[in-house]
C-alpha cells in the first residue's frame, strides 16, 4: 500500500476526511489529516491552535484501485488526486483533453497518478505525534543556534531554517510531492540560562 495526496477544497480538509471513512468502508483505507500546533496572538492574549500542515489537502493510504478511485471521485469538496508527475507528456495529453467515463473505466489510476514517496511521508509520520499533530518542541537558540531539547524536532535540527522568538515559531522544510515547502511550526522557547552543555566545560 501507499500513500496518495488528495486535493480537496481548502478549509474542507476535515470534511473530507469525515466523508471517506463514512463512505468509503474498506478496511485498507487510512485517512490522514495532519496538522500543526502554533501559538498565536489575539487582543493581547495567547491562544494555541492547530493548523493543516498541508493546506487543501488530504493524505490517504490504500492500494490504489479502479474502485476506490471513482469512489473518491464522488465525494464533496474533492477535486482530484494529485500528480506528481504533472509535466509528463503522457499526463499532458490525458489531462488536455476530456475523457468520458466509460473511457476512464480502463484507465489504471495508479498509471495517472503518483504516491507519495516513503522518504518524504516517513519524516511527516514520525514528526506527527498520536493526535495526528505536530506538537511543540522545547528549544533552546544559543548564539543563533537551534538546539532541541525534547519533541518532534529532537534529532531533526536539520530541517529547521528559521527561528521567530517572537511568535515562539520556527520554520522548517519539508519535501512533498517532490517540492520543497517551507511551514512555521510551533515552539517553547526555553532560557539559554538553562542550558547545560552535554559535552561539559
Amino acid at each position: 500500500m501507499h500513500w496518495y495526496a488528495l486535493f480537496v477544497e481548502a478549509g474542507k480538509e476535515e470534511l473530507v476526511q469525515t466523508l471517506i471513512n463514512k463512505y468509503i468502508d474498506e478496511p485498507t483505507v487510512r485517512t490522514l489529516v495532519p496538522k500543526r500546533k502554533l501559538c498565536e496572538k489575539r487582543k493581547g492574549e495567547f491562544f494555541h491552535i492547530d493548523k493543516p500542515l498541508f493546506p487543501g489537502y488530504v493524505l490517504i493510504h490504500t492500494q490504489m484501485n479502479n474502485a476506490i478511485y471513482y469512489k473518491l471521485k464522488k465525494i464533496p469538496k474533492y477535486y482530484r488526486l494529485l500528480n506528481m508527475y504533472k509535466n509528463n507528456e503522457t499526463n499532458k495529453q490525458i489531462n488536455k483533453r476530456e475523457v468520458h467515463d466509460t473511457e476512464q473505466k480502463h484507465l489504471e489510476p495508479t498509471y495517472l497518478f503518483s504516491e507519495i514517496s516513503d522518504n518524504e511521508m516517513s519524516l511527516v509520520l514520525q514528526l506527527l505525534g498520536d493526535e495526528q499533530v505536530i506538537d511543540y518542541s522545547r528549544v533552546y537558540v544559543i548564539n543563533s543556534k537551534v538546539i532541541v531539547q525534547s519533541g518532534p524536532l529532537k534529532g531533526k535540527e536539520a530541517i529547521i531554517k528559521k527561528v521567530n522568538k517572537q511568535k515562539k515559531r520556527v520554520k522548517i522544510l519539508l519535501n512533498f510531492m517532490g517540492n520543497e515547502i517551507a511551514m512555521d511550526v510551533g515552539i517553547e522557547l526555553l532560557s539559554p540560562r538553562e542550558y547545560i552543555d552535554p559535552t561539559g566545560p
